[in-house]
C-alpha cells in the first residue's frame, strides 16, 4: 500500500508541504572559506536513545508526542535514517503505524508516517487510513546539558495529514463538517539532565485534528486551530534502558454531535530498549479514554524502530 493516497487532492497537498519544508539554499562560498566537510551517514557522536523513538505521527520523540531532537543519531555533517512500525491494541480498536524518518546536520527532519485504524467495533469491515508528511527544524539549544548551556534544545514543526475515511465513516465526517485534511504546528523544547539520567519534554500543538485526524479536522461548531499541551518524562535506568511516561492533551471539537463522538486526553507510560544504535524497542500501556462511543480505551503498544 503506497503512503500517499493517490488522489489530485492528496497530491496537491503533499506538494505544498514539500515546499514548505524545502530548507533554504546555504549562501555560496567564498575561495577564502574552508572546504565543506562531506555529508556521512551518523551514528558515532550521540549518545544511545538521544534520537529519541518514533512517536505515532512518525516524528522522533516519545511514541504519543514529538520531542525537540531530530530522528536518528546524526550530528553535524551527518545523515541518519530510521524505519518504525508499531501497533496498539485496546478493547474495541486496533492501530498500525509505519513510517520512515530522515534526520540531516542535527538541524532538519522529514518523516513520513502510515497509520491504519481498525474501526470495525463501529462500522464492519471499515479501516480508516491516515498520512502524516512532517517536518521538524532544530532552531537553538541542546538537549544534553553540558557546560555551554542550560538552554534546551528548541524545535518547530509541522504534519500535514490526509484522511481516508472510507464511504460509510466519510458521510458521517461531511455531516458535521469535519474536513479530510489538516497541518498541525508544533513547538517543543527538550532537554537530558545526564547526572539524575532524566529527560524532560514540553510541546504545545496548534491543531484541528479530530482524534489526531482519524475522525477528520474541525466541525461545523468549531473551525479555528485549538492550542494544545503535550508533555513527556523519561529516566534513564542505564545507558540503553529507559522509563517515561507522556500526556497529549486533545481539543474536542466534535463533542457538540453527542456523547460518543467526545474526545478525551492521551496518556501511557512507556520502557524503551536500546541495545545499540542500530534498534530499539518500545513497549507502553496506552490510556486513549473516549474513542467513537466506547469509553475507557485502554490497552497496550509496541514499536519497534531500525536505523543504518
Amino acid at each position: 500500500m503506497p503512503f500517499f493516497p493517490a488522489s489530485p487532492r492528496a497530491r496537491c497537498v503533499a506538494a505544498v508541504c514539500a515546499l514548505a519544508l524545502a530548507p533554504p539554499l546555504a549562501p555560496a562560498q567564498s575561495q577564502d572559506d574552508a572546504p565543506a566537510m562531506p555529508l556521512r551517514v551518523g551514528g558515532a557522536g550521540k549518545l544511545l536513545l538521544t534520537g529519541g523513538v518514533s512517536s505515532i505521527d512518525g516524528a522522533a520523540g516519545g511514541g504519543l508526542t514529538p520531542w525537540g531532537l531530530t530522528a536518528g543519531y546524526a550530528d553535524r555533517h551527518e545523515l541518519g535514517a530510521t524505519a518504525f512500525a508499531s501497533r496498539s491494541r485496546t478493547q474495541d480498536y486496533a492501530l498500525n503505524v509505519y513510517g520512515v524518518a530522515l534526520g540531516w546536520n542535527d538541524t532538519l527532519e522529514l518523516s513520513l508516517a502510515r497509520q491504519e485504524f481498525d474501526a470495525g467495533v463501529v462500522v464492519p469491515g471499515t479501516t480508516l487510513h491516515l498520512t502524516v508528511a512532517g517536518a521538524k527544524w532544530h532552531v537553538a539549544g541542546d538537549a544534553v546539558l553540558d557546560s555551554d548551556t542550560w538552554m534546551p534544545q528548541v524545535a518547530l514543526g509541522l504534519e500535514c495529514k490526509l484522511l481516508d475515511p472510507g464511504a460509510a465513516v466519510g458521510g458521517v465526517l461531511d455531516s458535521v463538517a469535519a474536513k479530510r485534511d489538516g497541518v498541525d504546528l508544533y513547538a517543543n523544547a527538550t532537554k537530558l539532565f545526564l547526572a539524575p539520567g532524566a529527560l524532560v519534554n514540553a510541546t504545545v500543538r496548534a491543531t484541528k485534528a479530530n482524534q489526531n485526524g482519524l475522525l477528520g479536522f474541525g466541525s461545523a461548531d468549531s473551525r479555528h486551530y485549538s492550542i494544545e499541551p503535550e508533555v513527556s518524562i523519561a529516566k534513564l535506568l542505564r545507558r540503553d534502558l529507559a522509563i517515561g511516561a507522556e500526556y497529549r492533551a486533545k481539543p474536542d471539537k466534535l463533542a457538540f454531535a453527542g456523547a460518543p463522538f467526545r474526545e478525551d486526553d492521551w496518556k501511557d507510560v512507556f520502557v524503551a530498549w536500546a541495545p545499540n544504535k542500530h534498534v530499539s524497542l518500545t513497549l507502553a500501556w496506552v490510556d486513549l479514554g473516549n474513542v467513537v462511543g466506547h469509553a475507557h480505551q485502554q490497552g497496550g503498544y509496541v514499536s519497534l524502530q531500525v536505523a543504518p
